[in-house]
């Protein structure tokens, strides 16, 4: 957050909206660092509420590339593209943030996932399946909802019924292609992470015998 605020927001940058949803986004990072199975109920399920509201931010970044259709990379004359520094840096921040936001928020979804399964007592692999997959498509609304209804998770904090009032009236057919979009990305991030951590282990074991 430093480097984008050095970078972008210190600049006046368009860009500078980085800075806050790079911030949000790191939320539900660091309130998973904070849960475990051994905690108090009252205790977890409080932080496992303000995780599920903040998450949704993580994978909203993937969203702000976007963003990027405000620069022509191409030169009109030659067809090439051009070396504008400027572009390039927006370039890097915006990938970098959604790289980083994404796949640190993949990995919260799995820890989380995994004090849930421990607390209920269900460890079995089906199980993980299915709790990733329910949050999976809740984090694809709350994408929806940030993007288009352009809500962000304080508002729920501020004036929580005109929240509910959008939420409510949001349901469309468009909407949920859109959701079903967003949880194919993330279903796809978790799935190639997922794969990299088993690939990881099984290496880590075979060197160890």
């Amino acid at each position: 957050m430093l480097y984008i605020y050095l970078t972008v927001v210190k600049h006046n940058s368009f860009y500078s909206f980085l800075l806050l949803n790079t911030f949000l986004a790191y939320i539900p990072l660091e309130v998973a660092f904070h849960m475990n199975e051994k905690q108090p109920k009252a205790l977890y399920a409080l932080l496992f509420i303000v995780w599920l509201l903040f998450y949704p931010n993580a994978p909203y970044v993937l969203t702000d590339l976007f963003h990027l259709a405000r620069f022509n990379p191409y030169d009109p004359q030659t067809g090439l593209m051009t070396m504008n520094l400027h572009m390039w840096l927006a370039f890097i921040n915006l990938v970098a943030s959604a790289l980083a936001c994404s796949l640190l928020g993949n990995w919260s979804i799995d820890y989380v996932t995994d004090t849930l399964q421990k607390r209920w007592g269900k460890k079995q692999p089906l199980w993980h399946f299915l709790i990733v997959v329910i949050l999976l498509v809740i984090s694809s609304i709350g994408i929806y909802i940030g993007r288009f209804l352009r809500l962000h998770t304080a508002y729920l904090f501020i004036n929580p019924k005109w929240v509910t009032d959008e939420i409510l009236s949001m349901w469309t057919p468009r909407m949920l292609i859109f959701v079903i979009f967003m949880f194919i990305i993330q279903f796809i991030i978790w799935v190639a992470m997922t794969l990299y951590r088993h690939g990881l282990n099984k290496y880590e074991t075979d060197c160890q015998k």
